[in-house]
């Protein structure tokens, strides 16, 4: 049992060792996490009866991202990552006489192959700073609403999932702002994003500017090359 306590134990240090960054080196890091996404300037949605509320939506994305460490607190990372983002609208119920509506799940879905590119400067061991700049590449658009009438007797329900991907510009640009902290006995990288959308998403209502705005989260496995 000592035995393979101190094997665990060698174990452990040999990748708390191994987690610490140097000058010189390079690494790589898969990552998997979740997005909060919104498009700014959208309207409301306006029926009949009442207006609704704008809502973000929650995606998730999964990459990589590779860094060189230039200095102790300084270093540049460039990734390559799948992102589901896009905007929504809340839910809405109401009943006039007998006759009940309902509108649920309104959203607009975006995937994004994203190539963020971002400056890292460390404050103290394993907590960093970044920003930069990330490119994306739309790989679909889709516009999602389930509609519902019902009177106690029948029912109709409408699902809608149309593609809007011709509706959309193919090449989006954001700015990648946020923090990291690679956690001191695993080489375990928890990493918080706010991007920043300097492109608008909407191709042909030139009057309007709708950008991406994404809260991202991501947890990262850490290793050097």
């Amino acid at each position: 049992m000592k035995k393979i306590m101190m094997i665990a134990a060698m174990m452990v240090a040999t990748v708390s060792a191994n987690a610490q960054f140097e000058p010189g080196t390079f690494s790589l890091q898969p990552k998997l996490g979740g997005t909060v996404s919104w498009l700014s300037n959208m309207p409301k949605v306006r029926t009949d009866h009442t207006d609704l509320d704008k809502s973000p939506v929650a995606g998730f994305t999964i990459g990589g991202e590779a860094e060189y460490q230039i200095a102790k607190a300084f270093s540049l990372a460039a990734g390559v990552n799948y992102s589901m983002q896009g905007s929504g609208w809340a839910d809405y119920e109401e009943k006039i006489g007998d006759v009940k509506y309902e509108l649920k799940d309104s959203k607009i879905e975006l995937g994004y192959i994203n190539i963020p590119i971002v400056a890292n400067i460390y404050l103290f061991k394993g907590f960093a700073i970044k920003s930069g700049v990330q490119f994306g590449f739309l790989t679909s658009a889709n516009e999602k609403l389930n509609f519902k009438i019902s009177d106690g007797n029948s029912s109709s329900n409408t699902d809608v999932d149309e593609s809007i991907k011709d509706q959309c510009e193919k090449f989006d640009i954001s700015i990648p702002i946020g923090v990291s902290y690679q956690v001191p006995t695993v080489p375990v990288v928890i990493d918080g994003r706010f991007n920043l959308g300097l492109k608008k998403v909407n191709k042909h209502e030139l009057d309007k500017n709708y950008k991406n705005m994404v809260v991202q989260v991501t947890v990262g496995y850490k290793f050097k090359l």
